[in-house]
């Protein structure tokens, strides 16, 4: 990491590089707490397994909607190699309205009988406080709220779960149609957001090292945009709490590369290398095992500079 004080850099449309102080940049970051676990993150990242419970996903379009699949799916990912799972029973984007209750029994089983089989930290992908916790209480210990909090109970029932969080910057909201989103400066803008999301997790009772951040890669974002925020990743990275990358078969990758979903495997191996050679620190993929080798491989790199790679222990 660089020394504080770094200044968060960006174009603007009419070409201007634009220069705006990010007092935070410069914090490292060397461990993330999952539930009873606590992760050494400072040279090698951990893998999300996605897992979605709905019918209508972006990505595999309910193939893992039935209870049965999904199980099948989260084995498959665990012997991959994967360091924790996300769960989640609504897609981001627009869609069919999801009631709470919908969304509770789509996930609340699939994560007692995750827990109940695997040895791995479960996270759940919900804006809903109600459905965060139910979840926690099945066993999940980790909060993916891409609404950045817009539910005002939703810290609150994080830190009597003793929960970890992930803050996503969105522009409008989930589920909200945002075709053409505008900002002055796209990198400056999230990270002040995520700095100030971060803030209010803290201020809520939530510790430092249970605080992930995520710039929300196509959340209201251009491809242009999403680009520009996967380049500034160490910017990012250096507000001081764990880096998400949420890049994998983002509408983004298809969108400069001319790429249907299912032909962006590697644009997203090659996303995730980059996020991890800036400071990602927990990648959120489809494909488990291509992201392991690549956060292996740069594991090797980073170990034979002096580095170690990381290791889960139990907290006492």
């Amino acid at each position: 990491m660089e020394t504080a004080g770094r200044e968060a850099r960006s174009t603007g449309a009419d070409g201007v590089p634009r220069t705006r102080a990010v007092a935070r940049i410069g914090r490292s970051v060397r461990h993330l707490a999952l539930g009873g676990r606590s992760y050494d993150v400072e040279h090698r990242a951990l893998v999300m397994g996605i897992l979605n419970r709905t019918p209508d996903s972006f990505y595999d379009r309910g193939a893992t909607f039935a209870l049965d699949a999904l199980l099948r799916r989260a084995e498959q990912l665990v012997t991959d190699g994967a360091d924790l799972l996300d769960v989640g029973g609504v897609k981001a984007g627009p869609g069919p309205e999801v009631g709470e209750a919908e969304e509770l029994e789509r996930v609340v089983p699939a994560i007692e009988a995750i827990t109940a089989r695997f040895d791995v930290p479960v996270s759940v992908d919900t804006w809903r406080a109600s459905v965060a916790e139910a979840s926690f209480e099945a066993g999940a210990v980790v909060g993916n709220d891409i609404s950045g909090f817009a539910d005002p109970e939703y810290l609150e029932v994080a830190v009597r779960a003793g929960a970890s969080v992930v803050a996503t910057h969105i522009r409008l909201a989930p589920r909200v149609p945002d075709p053409d989103p505008v900002y002055a400066d796209v990198v400056a803008t999230v990270a002040g957001s995520l700095a100030g999301l971060a803030d209010r997790a803290m201020a809520a009772g939530v510790p430092a090292e249970r605080v992930v951040l995520d710039a929300g890669l196509d959340l209201g974002k251009s491809a242009e945009h999403s680009l520009a925020l996967l380049r500034a990743s160490d910017v990012l990275a250096g507000l001081g709490h764990p880096l998400l990358l949420s890049a994998s078969n983002k509408t983004f990758l298809g969108t400069v590369l001319g790429l249907e979903i299912a032909e962006r495997r590697e644009a997203s191996l090659g996303a995730a290398a980059l996020g991890v050679t800036l400071g990602c620190r927990i990648l959120r993929v489809h494909d488990v095992v291509g992201t392991v080798r690549v956060r292996d491989a740069l594991a090797e790199v980073l170990s034979a500079r002096g580095g170690e790679p990381v290791r889960a222990k139990r907290e006492r």
